[in-house]
């Protein structure tokens, strides 16, 4: 028997969903300010699944993206919104909070990330942030080793454990997306992160980057997305999510049988990302039970 920490799925995809409006840059976070406890529902739903952790909605919560939308002025109390919602859900189902910290410049692209000195303490100012009213931060979609030093560096200021989750190539997952290898994160993860993840990455892709990530000798694990692949339309500046399109033959079931295998392979850390919801967590926690495995 092996403990697992389940975590939920996808936020940003199910939130605009739910709510059915068109997705703007904004993403989750319009979705938050327009429907007003839409985001605990979500968080309470996977809980409910069997996940032992509800995610922040704030990977998208970013100084230059709100400046783009012109409401920078609106950052602290984003972010305030976004944990009340999660703390409201914790308080009703128990679990535990990680709080995302989404890549700077835009989701998958390398070449718009900012460098060291300016991104760190951007990053340790989200994190300082969220600190009081989380129990680990995420630092997620993490796509070359620059953004995974600035990231990891800035995350740790906040005194708090450390995940930190990168995404690989759709083809090799030996790869990063921005064609570095891979192995590059491991001597960066060692220097502090209390977990290294892979997320947001095309199921069928991920053994091979856990076969990398196992050589970090840090708790592993994987949340993989529902996606048919990761467009030329969607690594654009200020993307919306109806670039991507959602897979049909990534179900709950099929969904879980990669999961299982994750596991198989040492993962302890395991959910669903974007395009996946309630379904696949609950089949998820339903097979790590059957198998004999604890969540917690």
């Amino acid at each position: 028997m092996v403990k697992i920490t389940l975590l939920d799925g996808g936020m940003g995809q199910e939130l605009v969903h739910r709510a059915g409006d068109k997705p703007t840059p904004l993403w989750s976070t319009q979705v938050m300010m327009e429907h007003p406890g839409l985001v605990q529902a979500v968080h309470e739903d996977y809980y409910n699944a069997g996940s032992v952790v509800a995610t922040t909605n704030t990977y998208a919560i970013h100084r230059d993206r709100l400046v783009k939308a012109g409401i920078e002025d609106k950052f602290e109390a984003l972010y305030a919104l976004a944990l009340q919602e999660a703390k409201a859900a914790q308080a009703s189902c128990g679990g535990i909070i990680a709080g995302s910290i989404g890549p700077l410049g835009a989701s998958y692209r390398a070449d718009v990330h900012p460098g060291f000195d300016i991104a760190t303490p951007l990053y340790a100012e989200i994190a300082k942030l969220m600190a009081p009213s989380v129990d680990v931060l995420a630092c997620e979609t993490v796509v070359s080793a620059d953004a995974a030093k600035a990231a990891l560096a800035g995350a740790l200021q906040a005194d708090k454990p450390v995940w930190l989750a990168v995404s690989v190539d759709d083809e090799d997952g030996t790869l990063l997306r921005s064609g570095e290898k891979l192995a590059d994160i491991l001597p960066i993860a060692r220097d502090g992160a209390a977990a290294l993840l892979v997320n947001c990455s095309a199921p069928e892709i991920i053994p091979q980057a856990l076969e990398v990530i196992a050589q970090a000798d840090l708790p592993m694990g994987a949340y993989g997305n529902g996606f048919t692949q990761i467009t030329k339309e969607f690594l654009k500046d200020s993307p919306t999510v109806d670039a991507l399109s959602a897979r049909r033959d990534m179900g709950p079931e099929i969904y879980a049988d990669h999961v299982m295998r994750w596991v198989e392979m040492g993962a302890t850390i395991v959910g669903g990302c974007c395009e996946t919801g309630p379904a696949h967590i609950a089949e998820i926690a339903k097979r790590l039970r059957a198998a004999g495995h604890d969540i917690a």
